[in-house]
């Protein structure tokens, strides 16, 4: 088959792609092989591929691909997340467009709308995958609300609740006005503000004097409900037992006394509002304070407030300032720096709010997904993550699981008619219960309400390596005995807690052993200043742009050099075109090869014998190396050593070598053992640049229909001489020296020079290669160096290349006499600056050192230029 000129990425992609899918090689079941499962970070829906997903994908294929390669039955499973909050987000603003409120809709009307937009853009990220070359099993692909996973869902809450570790109350939660949903801590970022602290005067009642409270949320005073001191709190002793009068509001609430106030902050005085801070909260259950909540579900002032109702919190806050001021009941402000709780999801300010929520206890779960994190039974790579998961785990909280969402997994929660619920999996079984609970065999299912919540998206996706092969249903199955527990998982340290951690405890919970063997964190993909790749921020290439423009091969080997495991990326797009570059070289190289004639008539030459010995040993030390590295997960390390074991030792010194004369054939043997070692850089490439060598792997032979590099492995032979490998790297460094020695005499590659070694030579055996690859007619040992020749260290060995006659004498002193006028004048101004006695008492005295050793380099260099001219003068 005759190569095109230059590599085309574009049509080999999506030819073997094709090819791929056509013959089913992603293709897995359980058989007698060692499986190797991987089960994807189920994106959303209907999201489109950024570069975070291209980092942890690659990573993905790079080792479902290398196990395959092994012989392993390698399964990776891919699927899509229903992500409630943002997909319902979505339809709620495309409602918007055409006039419609999901209010005005019922529940079943907003989820067809719902399915609608999933059908539309669902599993365009999935298809886009397929550009980058994941091999993924597609006839596996999942959907956290298919009717699998959602069975399992339902089946998970219902045995949870029957085993008493879901209940539902009321409890303090983060509240996202713009989502209308509550929030697990988890969602929540804290951000670093410069805000203000207000301090208010509160009316003691019966007296004409004031307490004062420094707050940063004046607009939450219609809440208050007490003012708490610090019993022990000298400042403020004349409170105790007294009421105040609310600014404004005119309600008296009690001084009530807790050591939970720090006496240090503003005035010692806190006030105290139940309904909208958990601390306040806290305080309020303690104390048996009434709880006003003054805010509605869209962050709007409520009738329960009194005043400002209607208004939005943050115009609530200026206008009060104002009005207190007006009042005189302002004292003063402060600037005042404070972190401030953001929704992950729509950015907006959490909003404290007392809810009625579904909880997971948490306690006894974390403590059993701890230990076997701790004892390296599960591996976390790097291991500095230990310490991240072991904190959340020992300060975690119940799980609110909750959402006042429509779109998700709609709560099994059965309401009687009467009060109290029941928790069933399905209608008939909720009515059966409701029965037996009410003593009411008359109930109709119409007469129950199902709870309107819908369960927060990770309760789904915390079952994925057990629901993706349907082990909450079926437990023990056989592809849960085959498959489970999957081998590697690789994701993002951001979600440690809300994914990792939560599948670990679930695999313990359901199937009493780990989820996964390994857990490879990447990096956050970021731009040359340092920032997260954002769609906001606008700093984010397109990936399939890059693809088109650099191959996918060369974007996943840009990614994956810049891509040491946990580390963020500073991404280049200038390190897609070295990958652009490298598919070049790798295609050239084999255009070379395929080119040469070859000749069954001519025995092999010494210098391919030599060649042919030491690139076989370099090749089995990488292989090792390189399995070495993938056993530590470090696969950019790995591609690294292989890239430069193509680049550097097998196009720039082993083809060389081994590069017959111009118009003359190469022999059999060395043409057969370069085909060879081309196939074997091929394999060991393979995983991260799939296509390329596909292409040339299938090139290279009469390969049957159905045949693929993915099935190919690449072992080390037992072949190793260390003696071998030094001496060569002594060889090339002296090749290199020579033609360094042409380069600064400007000497012609065509002009054959002569090498001599002073004192015995250590690598005579090269000589052949060396009189090759520098041009070289002879090498002599010589007792010392020839006046007038160039000399370089290697080691400790010295060499020399005799220069008579093989430069323009005249021109070379010329060169040296201008070099030798500029140090002599840099040398002038150093010693001038050396006999200034001020500047060598005053300046530090790394300063004045410096200088002196610019002064003895610069005499170094003059006495050896002089050295050298006159050597030239006299040969």
């Amino acid at each position: 088959m005759e190569l095109a000129s230059k590599y085309n990425p574009a049509n080999v992609e999506e030819k073997w792609y094709a090819y791929w899918m056509d013959h089913k090689l992603f293709s897995s079941k359980p058989d007698g092989r060692e499986p190797f499962t991987v089960v994807i970070p189920p994106p959303n829906v209907t999201g489109v591929l950024h570069m975070g997903h291209m980092l942890n994908n690659t990573i993905q294929d790079i080792l479902v691909r290398r196990a395959r390669m092994q012989g392993k039955n390698a399964c990776w499973v891919p699927g899509t997340d229903h992500a409630s909050i943002a997909t319902e987000a979505k339809v709620v603003n495309r409602l918007a467009e055409q006039g419609v409120k999901k209010t005005d809709l019922t529940r079943d009307e907003f989820l067809k709308h719902a399915w609608d937009w999933t059908e539309e853009h669902g599993g365009i990220i999935l298809k886009q995958l397929r550009r980058l070359g994941a091999s993924c099993d597609w006839d596996r692909t999942a959907f956290t609300m298919d009717d699998i996973r959602s069975e399992s869902v339902i089946k998970v809450f219902v045995d949870l609740y029957q085993k008493g570790l879901i209940y539902r109350g009321v409890r303090m939660v983060n509240w996202d006005p713009v989502a209308l949903t509550a929030l697990s801590d988890e969602e929540v970022i804290h951000k670093e503000e410069h805000s203000k602290l207000y301090y208010l005067k509160y009316k003691v009642e019966g007296e004409d004097t004031y307490a004062i409270v420094a707050t940063t949320r004046p607009e939450t005073i219609m809440g208050d409900t007490a003012m708490c001191i610090n019993p022990n709190d000298p400042k403020n002793q004349h409170l105790k037992g007294k009421k105040v009068i609310v600014p404004l509001v005119g309600r008296v609430i009690p001084v009530i006394e807790d050591d939970y106030v720090d006496v240090e902050f503003g005035t010692g005085c806190l006030k105290v509002t139940p309904a909208h801070d958990v601390n306040d909260y806290m305080l309020g259950e303690k104390h048996n304070l009434p709880s006003i909540d003054i805010f509605n579900d869209n962050g709007t002032l409520s009738e329960a407030a009194g005043l400002y109702v209607g208004q939005d919190r943050f115009d609530v806050r200026k206008q009060i300032i104002k009005d207190l001021e007006a009042a005189d009941l302002l004292l003063k402000v402060e600037d005042y720096t404070n972190k401030v709780g953001y929704s992950e999801r729509t950015n907006v300010v959490i909003e404290p709010k007392l809810s009625m929520q579904w909880f997971l206890k948490m306690e006894d779960m974390s403590a059993k997904a701890l230990k076997p994190v701790m004892d390296d039974e599960i591996h976390f790579y790097p291991e500095k993550y230990k310490n991240t998961y072991r904190h959340w785990m020992e300060n975690i909280r119940d799980w609110c699981i909750s959402r006042q969402l429509w779109w998700g997994h709609r709560i099994p929660a059965y309401y009687l008619p009467e009060g109290g619920y029941v928790v069933a999996e399905s209608e008939a079984k909720a009515l059966q219960l409701a029965k037996e609970k009410s003593g009411n065999q008359n109930l109709k299912i119409e007469d129950l309400r199902q709870d309107e919540d819908c369960l927060d998206t990770w309760f789904s996706s915390w079952l994925w390596p057990i629901s993706l092969f349907d082990g909450i249903n079926h437990p023990d199955n056989e592809e849960m005995k085959y498959y489970y527990p999957t081998s590697d998982l690789v994701t993002g340290p951001d979600i440690i807690f809300f994914w990792v951690a939560r599948m670990i405890m679930a695999g313990y919970e359901y199937e009493n052993k780990m989820p996964f063997k390994n857990v490879y964190f990447t990096g956050i993909v970021r731009d040359a200043q340092g920032r997260k790749m954002s769609k906001s921020l606008g700093n984010s290439p397109d990936p399939i742009k890059l693809i088109e423009q650099y191959g996918a091969d060369g974007v996943r080997m840009g990614m994956m050099l810049a891509a040491p495991a946990g580390n963020d990326i500073p991404f280049d797009v200038a390190l897609c075109e070295q990958g652009r570059n490298f598919n070049n070289k790798i295609w050239n190289s084999f255009r070379l090869i395929k080119g040469w004639e070859v000749s069954t008539e001519i025995e092999i030459p010494d210098t391919a014998k030599l060649a042919n010995l030491w690139f076989e040993s370099k090749l089995n030390e990488t292989i090792k190396e390189v399995d070495d590295l993938f056993g530590k997960y470090k696969l950019n390390e790995a591609l690294m050593a292989i890239y430069r074991l193509f680049w550097e030792e097998f196009s720039s010194w082993y083809l060389e070598i081994i590069k017959p004369a111009y118009g003359q054939p190469i022999d059999v043997s060395t043409y057969s053992s370069v085909l060879n070692y081309f196939d074997a850089l091929l394999k060991l490439l393979h995983p991260f640049m799939p296509f390329i060598t596909e292409e040339l792997w299938q090139t290279m032979d009469n390969r049957k229909e159905g045949e693929s590099i993915m099935f190919q492995n690449v072992l080390a032979s037992d072949y190793t001489s260390e003696s071998l490998l030094k001496d060569f790297e002594v060889m090339k460094e002296v090749i290199s020296n020579i033609r360094m020695v042409r380069a600064q005499k400007n000497i012609a590659l065509k002009d054959a020079l002569e090498l001599n070694v002073v004192g015995n030579n250590p690598i005579d055996s090269y000589n052949c290669i060396i009189e090759k690859m520098a041009n070289v007619s002879a090498i002599e040992e010589v007792e010392d160096h020839v006046e007038g020749s160039s000399s370089f260290m290697v080691g400790t060995q010295e060499f020399c290349v005799p220069l008579a006659g093989a430069i323009d004498v005249e021109a070379e002193i010329a060169k040296m006499e201008t070099e030798l006028k500029h140090k002599k004048g840099f040398l002038q101004g150093v010693m001038k600056k050396l006999s200034n006695e001020r500047f060598v008492n005053s300046a530090p005295a790394q300063v004045v050192e410096l200088e002196k050793k610019k002064k003895a380099d610069a005499e170094s260099i003059i006495k050896s230029l002089e050295e050298n001219i006159e050597a030239l003068r006299n040969a």
